[in-house]
């Protein structure tokens, strides 16, 4: 439970240091079709649509459509943090993204970077 507590605050002050507190907040049952242990993108605001979903490091994430074209993004991880990039190969700007956390609007994250550019992700532990 602490370490959950722990999580849910690295990740919220990491958001808030990108100047996107605004923007994260605690996933809810719009983002209920990402399945447990996944990394989702939605091709609409606020977890709207079909989920694209990951379930591991991936070095190159714009090969799938829905994170090529990402507005919204949520990490439904079991046990870890997503670390998102908006280069292939985990270069780029990059943020934590917490477990159980989500992002309704990719264009407010770095000005827009990662609006139609959720290039790839490794998950922090």
């Amino acid at each position: 439970m602490i370490r959950k507590k722990i999580a849910a605050v690295l990740g919220a002050a990491a958001l808030a240091g990108l100047g996107i507190a605004a923007t994260a907040t605690p996933a809810s049952a719009a983002w209920s079709d990402c399945d447990s242990g996944a990394l989702c993108a939605y091709l609409s605001d606020n977890g709207g649509g079909t989920p694209g979903q990951v379930f591991g490091t991936n070095s190159d994430l714009l090969q799938y459509n829905k994170f090529n074209n990402a507005e919204s993004l949520y990490n439904n991880g079991n046990s870890c943090d997503a670390h998102i990039f908006d280069e292939k190969n985990f270069g780029g700007n990059n943020f934590i993204l917490g477990r159980g956390w989500a992002i309704g609007n990719l264009d407010g994250v770095y000005n827009g970077t990662y609006a139609d550019d959720v290039a790839s992700n490794k998950w922090v532990c």
